[in-house]
């Protein structure tokens, strides 16, 4: 494989003409990444996954459960969640625009 460079507007683009809450930007062997939207109010229906994970939020506010913790997030928070954690965001104020990663790379 070899090194991508990747326009932000063009991954905001795409996920919006794929009409879906998550789309996969980025995927290699050791990790993959992709962009999550959640609108004001909505519920997040994720559920555990086998990989660890990162999300790095770019705009928006809410909260995050992961596990017994619970945190504010809003642009320019980064989180770490671990592979099986049950996780989820929640009480979304202002539309999440979340930069996810996952390693290794989603076993969708």
């Amino acid at each position: 494989m070899k090194a991508q460079l990747l326009a932000w507007p063009d991954v905001q683009r795409a996920r919006r003409d794929a009409g879906s809450r998550y789309h996969e930007c980025l995927r290699a062997t050791a990790l993959s990444a992709g962009l999550y939207v959640l609108a004001a109010g909505d519920a997040d229906p994720q559920r555990p996954h086998a990989e660890d994970e990162v999300y790095y939020v770019t705009r928006g506010r809410g909260r995050l459960q992961a596990g017994a913790d619970d945190f504010a997030v809003a642009a320019g928070s980064l989180v770490y969640v671990p592979a099986m954690l049950e996780h989820r965001f929640h009480t979304i104020s202002e539309e999440l625009e979340v930069l996810v990663f996952f390693a290794p790379a989603e076993s969708a």
